[in-house]
């Protein structure tokens, strides 16, 4: 059983012909449900802030639009994925066993990841010998 899981928010984008990604948060979980209770939560939040109520006191009238149909809905497939009692399982196995999880979504602008692993997984990892492979 793995102990403490290293946990990642981060936000993917393109700055001027280049992927850019930009850091959303990280976490150092103590526990698997610790870990699993921050990713649900960090998904919850970017679900929020990506499709806020319009009828929100702070924004002025008029200043959100509704996007295209066609225009993936993120804060959807987060809420989704947050209340899926079969995803939350197999996350929490997948991470128990030892391996990176990566929960991954996009719209036509910018990729959403929510990446967890093993810090003792991590730590057999680099006492491991790297893998040498000449090149002629």
């Amino acid at each position: 059983m793995h102990d403490e899981f290293l946990c990642h928010v981060t936000a993917y984008g393109t700055c001027a012909g280049q992927r850019i990604g930009v850091p959303l948060g990280t976490y150092r979980a103590p526990t698997l449900a610790l870990a699993l209770w921050w990713l649900r939560d960090r998904a919850n939040w970017m679900a929020d802030r990506l499709d806020p109520q319009p009828e929100a006191d702070h924004f002025p009238p008029s200043a959100l639009v509704p996007v295209a149909t066609t225009v993936a809905d993120v804060p959807a497939v987060l809420r989704f994925w947050c209340g899926d009692d079969t995803q939350q399982e197999l996350v929490a196995e997948e991470l128990a066993a030892g391996r990176l999880v990566r929960i991954a979504t996009r719209d036509d602008t910018t990729e959403y990841e929510l990446l967890a692993e093993s810090v003792d997984a991590l730590r057999m990892q680099r006492t491991v010998p790297a893998l040498v492979v000449s090149v002629g």
